[in-house]
């Protein structure tokens, strides 16, 4: 076993590079709540910059398809509305001949054809990333798979200036970006499951998840921005900026308050109200704060999947991933084709309306994780939301066309209704279940449960969208009644879980008017 003196000088080579100096340049050591925010900071701009990469293909999309499907949604129209014959010549690129090979008339199936490529390959490999991350490095793992995220969304771009026009060239490199971004869920969540334990962990979550939205929106306007410039520069910027972020995330992250020496005393004080937490069975259930010198064993992917809850919500966001990436792959398609108040919007102003959707994202998220805290009801609050999705969705499809107000009022809903639980599932949930009481106290399983719920859930949204791609072509309406049967298949899946915290709170209720019932009966016989 190595001496205290041996395990200090490790913890202090463990350290990241920019904590060591801005240490050095204090002369004292960074307090549990300085790394705590640290961590929500750094963290929250990952995967911020992750999104934004997400988001531009949704973006460019009419700019290397703008003709498909011109006849079912009167593309000419909109040209004429938007623009002279000088502007439209001189943007030809955008509103003219497209991009081959997606401009052709099976344009809209390989632009969906290469959404699932990205989704399908990030699904699979968010699989092995939970398994690599419990593993390994999280700081180390994060950073390579951001500066290959950076990497291969540049070379998508570099396809406009390289003039190239394989759809294979296009297909592989978002197959390989798709790999690298699966590193990213697992570790962030799993980072921060290790420095925030369960109190309000619902709502802290749900607040720092708005960099889901938040990148989403910070994606849309970089790319209808640059279109202008050229649909390459759409992906090299926001390619470059998760890069730089990748670089931050190395010197600053600090992955757990072990590998730099914080006190959880701090964390523990605060959690002493709600800890320990009993089941049914009354057995303590360790949260995050636990401190124990024992060596934890990672998880077995198996074993994860056995966890009490796991399969529930892993299917339950299936569906609700399905619906959410149809809306980040496909709303400013669907808004730039579509006439509101008689009149089609451009590609740029369509990607830039999509962002309210992305608002109403980060105030569900929000709403969501503080509901769940309050109620201690993650199934219940999850499947409300779910629920409440579906007239949103009917209401957008039917009366979003009637005016520019109504379409942001009802998209804004929609995003709040949809992206809530999304946000939950894949945030408070997943750390719950990560440290399960049938864990035993090992938290060496944060990163596999979070990569086996999103994991399946991003096979929802690679299937999403690919439909999307095919019925669209036909009927909008269509989508949209596929959108809302997928929200209430999400919302049934957590039946059982539902009934289970139903039944447990009236357990509750009883039993605290019991309790009062007998703390007022020496005054009754008084």
């Amino acid at each position: 076993m190595a001496s205290p003196s041996e395990l200090a000088t490790e913890r202090s080579h463990s350290k990241p590079l920019g904590i060591r100096c801005w240490e050095y340049i204090k002369r004292a050591k960074l307090s549990y709540k300085t790394h705590q925010a640290v961590v929500l900071i750094i963290t929250f701009f990952a995967y911020t910059t992750y999104h934004a990469t997400r988001k531009t293909t949704s973006i460019v999309k009419s700019a290397l398809d703008p003709q498909s499907s011109a006849a079912g949604f009167k593309f000419s129209w909109r040209i004429t509305y938007l623009s002279s014959p000088a502007e439209t010549q001189r943007r030809s690129w955008v509103l003219g001949d497209g991009w081959a090979p997606f401009n052709g008339s099976d344009g809209t199936a390989l632009l969906g054809q290469l959404d699932v490529a990205f989704l399908a390959v990030y699904a699979i490999g968010m699989y092995f990333s939970g398994h690599l991350g419990d593993r390994m490095n999280l700081r180390i793992f994060l950073t390579v798979g951001m500066i290959g995220t950076g990497l291969f969304t540049s070379l998508f771009g570099v396809g406009y200036w390289a003039n190239i026009h394989s759809f294979y060239y296009f297909l592989i490199v978002q197959m390989i970006a798709g790999l690298f971004q699966s590193s990213g869920w697992p570790s962030v969540v799993a980072v921060v499951g290790n420095w925030f334990g369960k109190k309000k962990r619902g709502l802290i979550m749900g607040i720092w998840n708005a960099h889901t939205s938040i990148g989403n929106i910070t994606g849309s306007l970089i790319a209808s921005t640059l279109l202008s410039y050229g649909w390459g520069w759409s992906f090299v910027v926001p390619g470059l900026l998760i890069a730089f972020m990748g670089i931050l995330v190395c010197l600053l992250l600090p992955v757990s308050p072990e590998s730099v020496g914080a006190d959880r005393q701090e964390e523990e004080e605060d959690d002493a109200v709600d800890s320990p937490k009993k089941n049914k069975e009354g057995v303590t259930e360790p949260l995050l704060g636990l401190h124990t010198e024992m060596k934890e064993n990672a998880v077995g992917f198996i074993e994860a999947w056995r966890i009490p809850g796991v399969a529930h919500f892993a299917f339950c966001l299936f569906f609700a991933k399905l619906v959410a990436y149809t809306f980040l792959y496909w709303l400013p398609y669907y808004i730039s084709h579509t006439a509101i108040e008689g009149k089609y919007l451009s590609d740029e102003t369509a990607g830039n309306l999509s962002t309210f959707f992305d608002v109403g994202g980060v105030l569900g998220g929000i709403l969501a994780g503080h509901i769940s805290d309050r109620l201690d009801a993650r199934a219940i609050t999850a499947a409300t939301f779910m629920y409440c999705a579906i007239p949103a969705l009917y209401f957008y499809r039917s009366y979003g066309h009637i005016s520019l107000a109504m379409n942001i009022a009802l998209m804004f809903i929609c995003g709040m209704f949809v992206n809530g639980p999304y946000a939950l599932i894949t945030t408070a949930v997943s750390a719950d279940l990560g440290t399960h009481s049938s864990l035993n106290g090992n938290s060496k399983a944060l990163a596999t449960v979070t990569a086996i719920i999103d994991g399946t859930g991003s096979v929802g949204a690679a299937i999403g969208p690919l439909l999307t791609g095919y019925i669209s072509a036909n009927s909008w309406s269509a989508v949209f009644t596929m959108l809302m049967a997928a929200a209430l298949v999400a919302g049934l899946l957590l039946t059982r879980l539902v009934v289970a915290e139903v039944a447990a709170r009236i357990s509750e209720t009883r039993s605290q008017g019991r309790s009062q019932s007998r703390s007022q009966e020496p005054e009754l016989n008084v």
